[in-house]
């Protein structure tokens, strides 16, 4: 239980939230239709100013509820609250907040839909807060308030279940995306293999015959000219169509001389300490890239969950055999029983694996978090 509380506490922001568009102003045009409806008929309502201003909160709220979701939600219910009180101590019998405050229902829903886990905690607890004052002001009964309850819970309930069904079928098309990629690059693999393989025995054959036969070495020149060429063409035509996105990132591949690029501050986050010492020239390409890697993941949780950290260690240390990698922070200490394995350690640890090296993640003796790598400087079992 204390690992699935951890974990929702954790959860993130639900990611690409969509822009305002032509849904937010029918609903915004349907509240103001409601309300001056409800201004119209009405004639118990007092204080209608505050029931203007109210309905203004939270068309505010409403426009913004996708992109800022717990404040949208915590403004509107501190001003529904703020109206209550003041009810209560002037001593107001009838009605002031009008009955199209309503909408905030929607506000709900969008919480437990876009916002963070802990944000949709605490937002929870001003739901309830914001409805326990609402039924003392109107002094229901037991009945009331397992309704009123009911109803604040039906929009939130709606909320998580679209996120974890969204969630789901996202995860679902990026396995399915990952499955493609491995078969186009097992086709690559033939496909460069069977090239590299006919330009190897051409080029055998053209040492061959070289000294007896100049023509016929230069045909065999001619013919590994045009295997090469051919096998660049399809190697970025199926490298093309692994990359996320349209255009090919033709950049080179980052590695641990691009680390210290990883260590500028962001915000007001905890600072990174590089260390880089030993032989660190000549690592092969795919273990220059591993590392990079694990660091740039490394760093990006402990940002995100190591919680009041203020540091972050990166020890790389080049051996005559293999490299070392340590990423160390000074967060609150880790339980076992609160130490999940995520996505990102398990594509660490696959990808040290592949490698030939050895991933090791988990709390720190007095503090934090440690990510312990060793590769083999040359990949032998890549």
């Amino acid at each position: 239980m204390r690992t699935v509380v951890d974990s929702l506490w954790a959860e993130p922001r639900a990611p690409r939230p969509p822009a305002r568009g032509g849904r937010d102003w029918v609903l915004v045009l349907a509240l103001l239709a409601a309300f001056a409806l409800e201004l119209a008929l009405r004639v118990d309502m007092t204080w209608r100013a505050v029931g203007v201003a109210m309905v203004a909160v939270l068309v505010v709220a409403l426009l913004f509820r996708r992109a800022e979701p717990f404040a949208a939600l915590a403004v509107t219910f501190g001003v529904t609250i703020s109206v209550d009180v003041a009810t209560i101590v002037a001593g107001v019998g009838e009605p002031v907040s009008p009955y199209s405050m309503a909408f905030l229902l929607v506000l709900v829903y969008a919480l437990f839909r876009w916002g963070s886990g802990r944000e949709a905690v605490v937002g929870a607890g001003l739901g309830f807060v914001a409805a326990g004052v609402g039924l003392a002001r109107d002094q229901a009964g037991w009945p009331d308030v397992v309704i009123g309850l009911v109803i604040l819970s039906l929009p939130a309930v709606l909320g998580a279940s679209v996120r974890f069904w969204t969630t789901s079928r996202s995860r679902e098309l990026d396995q399915m995306r990952l499955r493609e990629r491995e078969q186009l690059a097992r086709e690559l693999h033939d496909t460069v293999a069977h090239h590299v393989s006919a330009m190897v025995i051409r080029a055998q054959a053209g040492r061959v015959v070289a000294a007896s036969s100049p023509a016929a070495a230069l045909e065999a020149l001619a013919i590994i000219e045009r295997e090469g060429s051919r096998t660049l063409a399809e190697m970025r035509s199926m490298v093309s169509a692994l990359r996320d996105g349209d255009d090919p990132d033709l950049a080179p591949q980052l590695g641990v001389a691009d680390l210290e690029r990883l260590a500028r501050p962001v915000g007001d986050g905890p600072t990174v300490e590089l260390d880089l010492t030993g032989e660190l020239d000549g690592l092969r390409p795919s273990v220059d890239a591993a590392l990079y890697r694990i660091v740039q993941e490394s760093i990006t949780n402990a940002r995100r969950h190591a919680q009041h950290a203020t540091r972050i260690d990166v020890s790389v240390v080049g051996g005559q055999d293999d490299v070392r990698l340590t990423v160390t922070d000074d967060g609150d200490p880790i339980t076992a029983a609160r130490a999940v394995d995520g996505y990102g350690i398990v594509g660490m640890t696959e990808r040290a694996a592949i490698l030939g090296g050895t991933f090791r993640a988990g709390p720190g003796a007095g503090h934090g978090w440690v990510v312990d790598v060793v590769l083999p400087r040359d990949g032998s079992a890549a």
